[in-house]
């Protein structure tokens, strides 16, 4: 992490080397693996893990429970869920509740995106604006709401 740079950071985060991280940002409880880059805006969640080489844009919100593999990027804006409201509403912070995300390796998230509890497999491209609702097993490209398969890589 450069000196210069004013880093926002709370309760036990674990920082690999060369970490880049641009403020503002919320950070408390995750992990984020060497040679990542955290963009302006964003929160990282406790129980989140960031794989190395993977770059984070501005305004994205990481909560507890997300692991995003190596080499990944996360455009402006992406959100993800925990809390599906199954109980007809939000949970109230019981995390019981709550639901994990798993992100593969070589995944593109394009801006705007909501990941809903889900696993996206390695090699995926989601589009600007997609909705993930549904795991991804087989690797490509997926756009829309809900996202569909649109093609192969």
């Amino acid at each position: 992490m450069n000196k210069n740079e004013k880093v926002c950071i709370k309760d036990d985060v674990a920082l690999g080397d060369n970490v880049r991280i641009i403020e503002p940002c919320n950070l408390y409880g995750c992990k984020i693996e060497s040679d990542c880059f955290i963009g302006p805006f964003v929160e990282i969640q406790c129980d989140a893990h960031i794989g190395a080489r993977t770059k984070v844009q501005s305004h994205s919100f990481i909560c507890s429970l997300v692991t995003i593999g190596q080499d990944c990027f996360i455009g402006h804006g992406v959100m993800f869920i925990n809390d599906r409201f199954s109980a007809g509403g939000p949970s109230g912070g019981i995390k019981e509740s709550w639901e994990s995300t798993v992100i593969g390796n070589n995944v593109s998230i394009g801006s705007n995106a909501t990941i809903l509890p889900v696993t996206i497999c390695d090699n995926t491209i989601i589009g600007a604006g997609a909705v993930v609702t549904k795991d991804i097993t087989k690797a490509g490209v997926y756009v829309g709401n809900p996202a569909k398969f649109l093609r192969s890589l």
